[in-house]
């Protein structure tokens, strides 16, 4: 079955596949049970390989972010057997500290690493 996007709706669409494509290569890569620095890398080593904008690790208010990727999304990356809500929480703090709109969490404990698309909610004045 072939999905239908409209990428009109969808923020960031292209650059979130593109996301989604490493790190399905990553987690079929080192499998399920890696440490998540070794996803990191491996993450890493794809986004040179495939030319695609990344920082790793950016300190931002005491906080430090796994990816930020095409300078627009971040990438949260975990690898635990369960996410929390604070992991969540986490991303929509990041969020707003970068001033960031689409945050894309990811667990590669989990049987596929699907990220969860985390849309920053913003604050009424």
């Amino acid at each position: 079955m072939k999905y239908q996007v409209d990428k009109e709706k969808v923020l960031y669409a292209d650059e979130s596949f593109a996301i989604a494509g490493v790190c399905f290569y990553c987690q079929n890569k080192l499998g399920r049970f890696a440490k998540e620095k070794q996803y990191g890398d491996l993450i890493e080593q794809k986004c040179r390989e495939l030319n695609i904008l990344f920082k790793r690790e950016l300190v931002a208010s005491s906080n430090r972010t796994d990816f930020v990727l095409f300078d627009k999304i971040l990438v949260e990356i975990k690898a635990k057997p369960f996410l929390s809500k604070e992991d969540f929480n986490q991303v929509q703090r990041y969020l707003d500290i970068l001033d960031l709109n689409l945050g894309l969490l990811v667990n590669f404990w989990s049987r596929s690493a699907q990220p969860h698309r985390i849309l920053r909610q913003k604050k009424d004045s």
